[in-house]
């Protein structure tokens, strides 16, 4: 009798729904020019998704500015160079730069921004880096952004 109610239960675990991945994740940045985030997995099982960039310093965006920025990790330095050029106005981001794949505004102290991106743009097995794009700060804000599943 045992044996079958643990048949029984092995059985109802398994019509159990498998939960969805996460498909969304929030970054912090702040006054001492950091991403609290280093790295940030991606299920392949996510048809979009969704990063909330939230400034948890009190400089304004003139000073202390952030954005986050995907690109393939390749691209990373030269989309933040080119985009020194473009200035505050344009998030510091060359107009139609093909080679990022989602951004956020630049936003300031107590601020929030978020960005959604197809994860069919990914390719399996490429690198991609997500930055900080406002001038200077790609040294220290970046990290690896991953396909996985």
């Amino acid at each position: 009798m045992l044996r079958k109610f643990v048949v029984a239960s092995a059985l109802g675990l398994a019509s159990l729904p498998v939960f969805a991945a996460e498909c969304a994740v929030e970054v912090h940045s702040t006054d001492q020019m950091t991403f609290e985030t280093k790295s940030i997995d991606v299920s392949k099982s996510c048809k979009s998704f969704t990063v909330t960039l939230k400034h948890t310093g009190a400089m304004p965006k003139t000073a202390m500015g952030h954005n986050w920025v995907l690109s393939k990790t390749a691209d990373a330095q030269a989309v933040a160079t080119d985009g020194i050029a473009a200035g505050l106005d344009n998030d510091y981001l060359k107009p139609g730069d093909e080679r990022v794949i989602a951004h956020t505004k630049i936003i300031g102290g107590g601020e929030s921004a978020t960005t959604s991106f197809e994860v069919a743009k990914l390719e399996a097995g490429t690198p991609y880096e997500f930055f900080c794009s406002f001038p200077g700060h790609i040294g220290l804000m970046k990290g690896e952004l991953k396909l996985v599943d």
